[in-house]
């Protein structure tokens, strides 16, 4: 991304690893984002991992606008970004920071979205919010465009009011990307999904403590533990999501609770492990599938192979299958290890494996395809 001219101690490694200073415009290329007629953007949290791949994601799919806003906290305002070979000065996230604005992509935690993002919404401004704090919300869509579009149906800019609208939880995107189209075929009837989650789910700190950790333990040193309470770099641990009474993490019931609201059936049975990785910014998934209707796994992999933003690594000769690393920076989501599941009677159960990138179309990507549902 193009330079940031503050990275703080937070979201220094962030910078250096995934916005390494690249042009917005390529020279052959007319830029075709700033309209005159276009909606007008505000970024809420522009500073942090998400907040910056909404603009690389904004840039690389030319989303139009007439003007942008770059939100931050107190301490980021001022500071100057450049986007598009544009400046801009980083503002203090205010109530008044709506005004004109017609779309608002939130990524800065679920207390500033509750206090701001009704706030937007009375401004007229439709809201799409990457936090867990409205999910959900009964009449608020949980929208993943590619699953379920017709849940923000009817709501677009020009409409003269506000709207809100959540962007699901990462795990629950990369997973439902790949067996939504399956659970249409087939009907999903239970869902097992074991998580492999990257540094970049808990943040830019989070990537750079990894990164330290890494060099302290090769250098014999003990590691510095200030985002995680336990050593992350060569081990893995179960998500760090509070616990809950049941026993299962915040983490899991976010992956049965979204499943069942945006395939709109609250009987779907689904249970997950979520484990922390020490990945830098893509999940990876195990996902046990039971289908109501036989389902063999050479349909499976043609249905697959058609479903957008999916695509299929499953190559058994030379035992090659999804990874974090391939994934990381691309849009696809990626399935492999595609076999029928042999404690299943017939064609009823399949394994299969699934990789995407956390920040982009787990966050940002998804967001902005939402925001593009809008025009």
């Amino acid at each position: 991304m193009a330079a940031l001219a503050h990275p703080s101690s937070q979201n220094h490694l962030f910078t250096k690893l995934s916005l390494r200073p690249k042009k917005f415009t390529p020279p052959s290329r007319i830029r075709m984002s700033l309209q005159e007629n276009a909606p007008s953007l505000a970024v809420v949290g522009v500073t942090g991992a998400v907040g910056q791949e909404f603009l690389s994601v904004l840039s690389d799919r030319d989303f139009p606008y007439r003007s942008i806003k770059m939100l931050a906290s107190k301490r980021s305002a001022g500071k100057q970004l450049t986007f598009q070979d544009r400046n801009y000065t980083i503002e203090e996230l205010t109530e008044d920071s709506f005004d004109g604005v017609d779309i608002a992509l939130f990524s800065a935690g679920g207390s500033i979205s509750k206090h701001f993002g009704p706030v937007a919404v009375d401004k007229g401004t439709i809201v799409v919010d990457n936090s867990s704090a409205f999910r959900m919300e009964e009449g608020i869509p949980l929208v993943i465009p590619e699953v379920n579009p017709e849940a923000m149906e009817g709501i677009k800019v020009g409409m003269g009011k506000g709207a809100l609208i959540a962007n699901p939880n990462c795990s629950t995107i990369i997973c439902l990307m790949a067996v939504t189209p399956l659970h249409k075929h087939a009907k999903v009837q239970r869902m097992v999904v074991s998580t492999y989650q990257a540094a970049s789910g808990a943040g830019a700190a989070a990537m750079e403590e990894l990164e330290l950790q890494t060099r302290e333990v090769l250098e014999g040193k003990p590691p510095t533990c200030n985002i995680f309470k336990q050593q992350y770099a060569f081990n893995l641990f179960s998500h760090n999501a509070p616990i809950l009474s049941s026993g299962y993490n915040e983490e899991e019931m976010k992956l049965v609770k979204e499943t069942r609201k945006i395939w709109n059936d609250k009987n779907v049975k689904v249970t997950a492990t979520c484990i922390r990785v020490p990945v830098m910014r893509a999940h990876a998934e195990s996902v046990n599938l039971q289908f109501q209707q036989p389902l063999d796994e050479d349909t499976a992999k043609d249905i697959l192979k058609s479903a957008p933003g999916v695509v299929v690594i499953d190559d058994r000769a030379s035992n090659h299958f999804p990874t974090p690393l391939e994934v990381s920076k691309k849009d696809n989501v990626a399935v492999g290890r595609i076999r029928r599941d042999l404690s299943q009677d017939g064609n009823q159960g399949l394994d299969i494996f699934v990789c995407g990138d956390q920040i982009r179309k787990g966050a940002a990507l998804n967001a902005i395809q939402i925001a593009e549902m809008l025009l």
